[in-house]
């Protein structure tokens, strides 16, 4: 496979990946459908993780990955010498969802306890203790209903899209750097022969 095509492979993976952390960050504004005020949201949802770091980073590479791949054969080094400088970008996009999703996980959701006031309840446990391995404590948060699940499923999956992008854009720079330096793609020539 020449380094054209794989660039334009990884650019089509990245595409649906960015549009889920983008959907999936949106998600975490809305704890089951429901508005909040602002000072009832999470706050590691307000670094827009999925949205900027997943989302927006990643789909500048993957547009400069199609383009590279054209038809198969870009026959540009300067077109993959900006697919690695564009990956590169989204793989520390991907990284940076990746570190805020898990400060997410650590750190638990921001909800009401009982008595009117919204609070981290999971904050400064030890890793012994981690909310996350017991789910009998979940249930200390009562409004809004199930935000403890909530905020685990759309932060594990942002960390999952994270690493998987930040990956995918680390392929592309080796793979770019190869193409930019032996050339895009080997085409055959048909020679004559009397």
């Amino acid at each position: 496979m020449c380094t054209g095509k794989c660039a334009r492979f990884i650019g089509v993976l990245l595409f649906p990946l960015a549009i889920c952390a983008i959907i999936s960050n949106l998600l975490l504004f809305f704890p089951n459908g429901e508005i909040l005020n602002i000072d009832e949201i999470t706050d590691f949802v307000w670094f827009f993780h999925g949205i900027i770091g997943a989302g927006l980073l990643v789909f500048l590479p993957a547009f400069m990955m199609l383009g590279a791949g054209g038809e198969g054969c870009c026959a540009n080094r300067c077109g993959m010498i900006l697919t690695v400088l564009l990956a590169a970008l989204g793989a520390l996009g991907g990284a940076y969802c990746v570190v805020i999703s898990a400060m997410g996980l650590a750190s638990g959701p921001l909800c009401d306890t009982g008595d009117g006031v919204y609070v981290y309840p999971f904050r400064n446990e030890t890793e012994d203790e981690s909310y996350l391995f017991k789910k009998d404590t979940w249930s200390i948060c009562k409004k809004p209903k199930n935000i403890v699940l909530w905020n685990i499923v759309l932060f594990s999956i942002l960390l999952g899209i994270g690493a998987i992008e930040a990956v995918l854009c680390l392929i592309q720079v080796i793979n770019g750097l190869f193409g930019f330096f032996c050339g895009t793609c080997l085409r055959k020539r048909r020679t004559g022969v009397a």
